[in-house]
């Protein structure tokens, strides 16, 4: 999971590289490569890439598909660790759908700390004028279905391999954001095509490492590693694109990471006292 989580940061810094292609057309390009690159794997192990639990697949590729939409409108609107924050709200929707379509069990202090990392995302809208709350809520939004796809991951582990998985994303997304393209495509020139490129690979190389992630972990308890991606993010968005926060912005960013900090070391020692 933190793998998976510093390459798809690496991901969001080329979608930011390349602010005059669509969101959605980005997405069209993500989806071209994914799913070439996923049948070509699973045809040469021989597995079937069209799944057994069709139904819960396909739900996972619609959540997904429309928290990725969501997320890479963001990251084009707003600095790059503001959107990685308000995105990783996820691990919170994550555990609370997990008990009702996993019926998972999440120690009641969990919430608390949850709850920590939920008041530093309201504190960074309130005090950076870049963020406004149509973007915050657009945020949550796909935070929401991020949390949803990632419990439909964790349903599938038992039936499913995790490049069949990975492949009902594209499955979804091709044929829908290619429409969108019809009607508003920039051809990209130059530099955008490598970009374009390394958006695919790694999606490809992040969405594999989530997947292993989840479908090897009580979800409440990876998903919360999700989180080390801010500090990613503060990292690039800083070097290469020089954005920068007030004070109070990182202070929010701060009680984001001591919710987890304590999530994780609260879960620890609950693991050995059990």
């Amino acid at each position: 999971m933190l793998f998976s989580a510093l390459i798809f940061t690496l991901m969001q810094v080329c979608i930011k590289l390349i602010p005059h292609i669509p969101p959605i057309e980005i997405i069209f390009f993500r989806s071209v490569f994914s799913l070439v690159t996923s049948v070509i794997i699973l045809k040469s192990q021989s597995v079937s890439v069209w799944g057994n639990n069709k139904t819960i697949l396909i739900l996972r590729g619609v959540s997904g598909a429309i928290a990725l939409t969501s997320f890479f409108i963001l990251i084009q609107q707003i600095p790059l660790a503001a959107a990685s924050t308000l995105q990783h709200v996820s691990p919170i929707f994550s555990a609370i759908l997990g008990i009702f379509i996993l019926k998972e069990k999440v120690k009641w202090y969990r919430f608390l700390f949850f709850a920590v990392s939920f008041a530093g995302i309201v504190f960074i809208q309130g005090f950076d004028n870049r963020v406004s709350l149509g973007q915050m809520l657009l945020g949550l939004g796909s935070a929401f279905f991020t949390g949803l796809a990632y419990n439909f991951v964790r349903k599938l582990k038992a039936s499913e391999h995790p490049l069949v998985i990975i492949f009902y994303f594209p499955l979804v997304t091709l044929p829908l954001s290619a429409v969108y393209c019809l009607f508003d495509w920039v051809t990209p020139h130059g530099w955008d095509w490598l970009v374009l490129l390394l958006v695919g690979i790694t999606t490809q190389l992040g969405q594999y490492f989530m997947t292993r992630s989840y479908e090897t972990e009580e979800i409440a308890k990876v998903s919360i590693l999700n989180y080390t991606g801010i500090i990613y993010s503060l990292a690039f968005g800083f070097f290469i694109f020089g954005e920068s926060y007030n004070f109070l912005t990182y202070i929010g960013m701060f009680l984001v990471l001591v919710g987890v900090i304590l999530n994780l070391w609260y879960k620890k020692i609950w693991s050995i006292k059990n």
